[in-house]
């Protein structure tokens, strides 16, 4: 079996991870001098394709800053695209200043939206408030997402790896267990997963039920008593916090 099967022992506790995506190299390096001064591990895409074969090789970040036009494959295709498997938050950096694209990014991808010409400074302060409001990701975020001696997920290619086997997870699955994982520790509302999951379309709770379902057949050693995907009643889910056993 391929060692991309594995899962690998943890490094201990990393930096916060960050991806910048622009076609434009001096943005990129002024952007990247600016979060690595800030102690940020910084990775680089020049267009969104590009992003995505750095997220595949490396792992989901813990925040992307996305320019919208480049070649071979924009920002909110790069979003449309990642949103497929996880609920990355992203700040979007365009030099397009249009109310409608504005507010396109805001409602449908984005968390922040900052115009070019930018402060660094500015820019700097907005992904601190992101990453502050969402929380720290106690997981690693490698291309295998190591739960246990058990469970790993590699998100970018919509798979778990249970007990060392690779187990297909559709994007609802892959999304939903993004989410959970990222939120480890805390009860994830319904309400908030079924937004996050189903921005465009109303969905009702038992949509919800039924993925939740299907996901623990495919990760859970015993689905009729979870280990991973915990139901808090009448509130919503949660996933376990990392144990400090496993650092």
């Amino acid at each position: 079996m391929s060692n991309r099967y594995l899962i690998g022992e943890d490094a201990g506790v990393t930096q916060q991870r960050i991806l910048v995506v622009d076609d434009d190299p001096t943005i990129v390096r002024l952007v990247r001098d600016k979060l690595e001064g800030a102690g940020y591990e910084v990775m680089t895409a020049n267009s969104g394709r590009q992003a995505l074969e750095v997220i595949a090789r490396r792992g989901i970040p813990h925040l992307a800053i996305v320019d919208i036009n480049m070649p071979v494959m924009g920002g909110f295709e790069f979003c449309q695209a990642v949103q497929e498997f996880s609920d990355l938050p992203v700040i979007m950096l365009s030099a397009v200043d249009e109310e409608e694209t504005i507010i396109q990014g805001i409602n449908r991808y984005a968390e922040d939206y900052v115009v070019k010409p930018f402060s660094p400074r500015e820019l700097l302060a907005r992904v601190q408030r992101v990453l502050r409001r969402i929380g720290d990701y106690s997981y690693t975020l490698d291309p295998i997402t190591r739960i246990d001696d058990c469970l790993g997920v590699d998100f970018a290619h919509q798979q778990a790896i249970v007990n060392g086997q690779p187990v297909a997870l559709t994007p609802i699955e892959t999304k939903l267990l993004y989410i959970l994982i990222r939120n480890a520790g805390r009860i994830v509302s319904t309400d908030f997963l079924i937004r996050r999951l189903w921005p465009m379309v109303e969905v009702y709770e038992d949509t919800l039920r039924v993925h939740i379902h299907r996901l623990r057949q495919k990760i859970e050693p015993n689905p009729s008593r979870p280990r991973y995907i915990l139901t808090e009643r009448g509130l919503g889910y949660s996933f376990p916090a990392k144990s400090t056993k496993s650092q």
